[in-house]
């Protein structure tokens, strides 16, 4: 079920079943001991009954005692003479002794065996218990022998009414409110610390979680707060770093190339001036790598139709082959100049290295969430399966497929992926069957 594949379903589920099982549990017990308790009093109340009716017909005068008897079926008892040649039977059942201990010594009682013939017919709405139809020989003072045979007593479980029934449900009803109330109080804030995680990877500079809640989650939230400081920190100090670096080198290396086209010897001037502009593209590529992890840029909704149109028209009026097929009127959250970056690294290493780029959108599903997908096709030799995840890795080149006299520094993937990841997307490559290369950006639509 989809409801249990998240974790507030199965507390949910957890707490719902746990609370049940306990109600039931403790219903049975309490059923059992009433049970218990009822049974233990309706064979005292039958011993007590007995013996207040042999009691009142010991002292009643022989000729009432007919009259008196028409009376003893209502009692749930029924008294008859007992015939002469009836002999003690032993041992005595436990409703005999029982009687025998609650009258007095003078009243003779011993068990009758039982004939189910003289047991009276059952009423559809009795059912028999631990008394069953039992006979009991009873001698009076004056020696009147009666047979007293005891009917069983009702059931006493009692018939299921619609007010229990309501009762049950409105029962039910508050253990699942309350159970799914305590599963969304104690899920909800690691559902925001799971957002702020995933937040985190698009936006470094997001605000703060609020510290505030129990002491647990209050210590969480802190640690969090004073990870993200320390990871902003970190970031911030290595692009001002290579900021720095760049800045610092801009005017050596202008002088430097300045000097250089003074140089005499033509084919050195050109060697000298071709290793200083591929320094220059080194330092470049090296601040857009940092820049690509500390981005400022805010996000907001994006005609991606738009913006890929616009690159590909780029692309084409500096004379390389890309073509585009859109799908108009599809919206996504982006940073414009970040995604911008990471297309035109991606179609530039389809030209450079496939000698074409066509570029076309595709729509589906990620774990159940919306997303679409940028395919950019190549005509190239494709990467060997071992080195697909190692291309994004920062300077890494394979010499066979990515010459360095392309003019490359290896840079190009790995910013493209930090801007992917900033957007909570990913890139995948594929070596397509026809030959080429395949690049899937896939970003989520879901908060567009």
């Amino acid at each position: 079920m989809k409801i249990l594949s998240s974790m507030w379903g199965r507390v949910f589920a957890i707490l719902l079943l746990g609370v049940l099982a306990s109600t039931v549990l403790t219903w049975w017990l309490t059923f059992g001991e009433r049970q218990k308790t009822l049974s233990q009093y309706r064979d005292s109340h039958a011993v007590e009954r007995a013996e207040q009716l042999v009691l009142a017909l010991d002292a009643l005068p022989a000729a009432n005692r007919e009259a008196f008897l028409a009376t003893a079926p209502r009692l749930g008892l029924k008294v008859t003479t007992l015939p002469a040649a009836t002999t003690d039977v032993v041992p005595r059942s436990n409703y005999a002794i029982a009687v025998s201990k609650r009258l007095d010594k003078n009243f003779r009682v011993m068990s009758l065996p039982q004939d189910p013939a003289s047991c009276p017919r059952i009423p559809p709405d009795f059912q028999s218990s631990r008394l069953p139809c039992e006979a009991l020989g009873i001698t009076l003072h004056d020696g009147t022998e009666l047979r007293l045979t005891v009917l069983p007593p009702r059931s006493p479980v009692p018939p299921m009414s619609p007010d229990f029934i309501q009762y049950l449900f409105m029962f039910l009803t508050s253990i699942a409110v309350l159970a799914f109330l305590i599963a969304k109080m104690t899920m909800r804030p690691l559902q925001q610390m799971a957002q702020a995680a995933t937040d985190l990877g698009q936006d470094i500079n997001r605000p703060p979680l609020p510290e505030k809640g129990a002491k647990e989650i209050l210590q969480a939230t802190r640690a969090f707060n004073a990870m993200q400081a320390r990871i902003r920190q970190h970031i911030a100090q290595r692009t001002h770093m290579l900021a720095a670096i760049t800045h610092d080198l801009q005017t050596p290396l202008t002088r430097l190339r300045l000097r250089l086209e003074k140089v005499g010897d033509d084919d050195l001037r050109d060697k000298l001036i071709g290793d200083l502009s591929a320094m220059q593209m080194l330092i470049k590529d090296g601040l857009d790598l940092a820049r690509s992890m500390d981005s400022n840029e805010a996000l907001r909704p994006l005609d991606l139709d738009s913006l890929l149109d616009s690159v590909c028209a780029d692309a084409n009026d500096a004379g390389q082959d890309v073509s585009f097929e859109g799908k108009p009127g599809i919206t996504v959250m982006a940073r414009p100049q970040a995604l911008r970056r990471c297309l035109t690294n991606l179609i530039d290493n389809a030209v450079k290295y496939g000698h074409f780029a066509k570029v076309s959108l595709a729509t589906g599903t990620d774990a159940a969430a919306d997303v679409l997908h940028i395919l950019i096709r190549d005509g190239g030799n494709g990467i060997p399966p071992e080195y697909q995840n190692k291309v994004f890795e920062p300077f890494f080149r394979i010499e066979t497929s990515r010459s360095r006299e392309s003019g490359g520094t290896g840079l190009g993937l790995t910013i493209a992926q930090n801007i992917a990841q900033q957007h909570g997307g990913q890139l995948a490559l594929t070596n397509m069957s026809e030959g080429g290369l395949e690049v899937r950006l896939t970003l989520p639509v879901a908060a567009a």
